[in-house]
This record gives structure tokens, sequence and C-alpha cells, in this order.
């Protein structure tokens, strides 16, 4: 891992001590727009007995009454419903087709999440409950540095529900229900820059850069960032092939941080740079 984090001379006329202080105090300021108290509201759910989310009025009141919703003062509970013949999953699915009668869901994306509770995949649910519920959701993301100590970062297209136009790191997403992170990797790089598996075989282990807790207007985000760097072939160029990406860039350091201090970036791929910044510059410093 160390060849994959070694500072590079390409990172011309900073002073390693004053870039690495400027990263960390970057840093604390964006961790503390990412970790905010649940909506005003919003009640802990469990599913199947164990805690696993946080859910708003809004919600609450679309899935009132549905079979397996069973709701208390201070919780809501999801549970299978044998009286009325529906496994969890189920009952999940009618949670989610409520929240979206009722406009509580941004985007039905016909995609399927574990619904993670107390550390274990308990069910199923379409990706676009995740946030009215509150749910944890587990997002990889890809560094993917040039041999010569630049940056490829990827700027997110005008149509997409989050973050249009913002720049992203070269490659990221949700990990999909029944899937492992190292999986979910590999496939979002493949289909949003184009880059087989043999073309990241040396990137480093997946690390959790944190877990973020933000409200957001359709819910509340409660999610793992975890990130991969890799140093890309010399001759390798990433291009999209789902139609998410609007445009790549190599960034030279000068770049990159200009970039950063002007708010390019989205909040989580921004903590994912500095989160690489920082290895980059303490191991130089080392």
């Amino acid at each position: 891992m160390s060849d994959l984090i070694h500072y590079n001379p390409a990172m011309e006329s900073f002073s390693a001590a004053f870039v690495l202080d400027d990263i960390l105090a970057r840093n604390a300021r964006l961790v503390r727009r990412a970790q905010q108290l649940p909506p005003a509201g919003a009640r802990p759910a469990t599913v199947s007995g164990r805690v696993g989310g946080w859910i708003g009025p809004a919600a609450l009141a679309a899935v009132a009454g549905l079979p397996g919703v069973h709701i208390e003062p201070e919780a809501v509970h999801f549970t299978a419903a044998p009286a009325a013949r529906l496994g969890l999953d189920a009952v999940l699915h009618g949670v989610a087709l409520a929240l979206r009668d009722a406009g509580c869901i941004r985007a039905w994306r016909d995609e399927l999440l574990d619904v993670m509770a107390e550390g274990r995949p308990l069910g199923r649910i379409e990706r676009g409950a995740v946030r009215p519920l509150g749910l944890l959701t587990q997002a990889v993301h890809l560094n993917g540095w040039s041999p010569d100590g630049r940056l490829w970062v990827a700027r997110r297209a005008l149509n997409k529900t989050t973050d249009p136009g913002l720049w992203d790191t070269l490659a990221g997403g949700l990990v999909a229900a029944g899937e492992d992170p190292e999986s979910a990797l590999l496939r979002e790089t493949l289909e949003e820059a184009g880059l087989p598996a043999v073309a990241l075989a040396a990137h480093g282990p997946l690390r959790t850069v944190l877990r973020m807790h933000r409200r957001l207007e359709d819910g509340y985000q409660v999610e793992n960032v975890l990130l991969s760097d890799c140093v890309l072939d010399a001759g390798a160029v990433p291009r999209n092939l789902d139609g998410e990406v609007l445009e790549f860039r190599c960034l030279a350091m000068a770049d990159l941080w200009d970039m950063i201090t002007h708010g390019a970036f989205t909040l989580e791929a921004e903590l994912a740079i500095l989160d690489s910044l920082r290895h980059r510059l303490r191991a130089d410093v080392a």
C-alpha cells in the first residue's frame, strides 16, 4: 500500500507541513457538516427488533396503518406480518410504495439495497426509500491517481438527482443488495469510468473515511463512506459508460486545491479527496 500513498514531487510548490495543516482544518469543518442530528420530529426505527433508522413525520404519516408497521410514541417498528402473509421484504416493499405515493421519494430507482440494522443485513428495500427511513447505506469511492501525482476527478451529470454538475471522485456509488463493497467498487469504476478490473489490480484496500449523518430534503442520510486509492497506468483515460458523468479532468495539485477551496466537489467527494491527500502528505513527512 505504501506505493499508493507515497507523496509525489508533482505536488509542486506546496509546503507539506502547511498543506497538511490546511487539509486537517478544512476536513474538520467538513466533518461538522457531515455529522448532524436527525431531522426535527424524527423517531428511531427498528427492523425485526433491531435499531436501524430514523423516520421523519412525513414518512411516518405515509406508512401509518400498513401491515408490519407498528407505531409507538417513541419509535416505529418494521416486522414481517404473518397475519397478512407478508415476509419482511414484502412489508418493506409496501413501505417503499407508500412513500412513493406520498411524494416522499425523490426518485424511484428500481434498485434494491440491503436494510442494515445493528450491523446485520435483515432485508431489502428500494434505493429511493432509504433516506426517508434514515437507513444505513454504504458508498464506495475511488481516487484514481496518475503516475505523475495528478488526480482524476469526474463531474456529475446535470440530470443527477443529487448534486448535479458538482465534481466527484473518479468513480463511486452505493453498494447494492447482496453485494460486497469490493465488488461494488469494481462495478462502479467500470460503469462510471470505463476502467476494467485489470486496471485496478493494484488498488489499495477500501478504508472507512467516516459515517455521515446528514439532514437532507428527502430524509436523513446515514452512510459509510468507503475509499480506495489507485495509481492508474500512464495511458489510462477514463470514459463514462452509464451517462452519469459529464466530463473527466486530471488535476495537478494547485488546480485541485483551487477547486476544493471554491466548493466545486460534493461533500462526500471532498472528504474522500482530503483523506487521500492527508495519507499522502503524512507518508511523506514520516
